[in-house]
């Protein structure tokens, strides 16, 4: 396992919920423990947003053998009213695009902006 990066105080955009969705998202097959030091969080705080997700309808479980594979419910809605009409799916999207830009090198990221702008079908 990688290092861990430090700790963070104060407040920040995503909530622990979106965090663990995110890690579960990436990998269904995923560890309580492994979610719970990505997301810098305790097992048992892990357990209780997972147990909140599945409560929620936006993640089931079943067992396989000693582990847990998760199943996300991609169509399920966000909450808040200001995210009306927002599915899990679309969330999970937005953070996965955002990961794959911070992936990539500037090199890459003007490359791929000089091909969007030179693509024939803007013309």
């Amino acid at each position: 396992m990688g290092e861990v990066p430090e700790t963070h105080s104060g407040w920040t955009f995503l909530t622990n919920h979106a965090r663990v969705l995110a890690a579960i998202a990436e990998d269904p097959n995923t560890r309580i423990r492994d979610i719970a030091a990505r997301c810098r969080l305790t097992e048992r705080a892990v357990q209780k947003i997972i147990s909140d997700l599945e409560l929620g309808g936006y993640l089931t479980h079943t067992r396989q053998g000693r582990t847990n594979e998760y199943r996300i419910e991609p169509g399920t809605i966000l909450r808040h009213p200001a995210d009306a009409g927002l599915s899990v799916a679309g969330l999970l999207s937005l953070l996965e695009q955002h990961d794959a830009e911070r992936d990539t090198t500037p090199q890459q990221r003007r490359t791929a902006s000089a091909r969007e702008r030179d693509s024939p079908t803007d013309r």
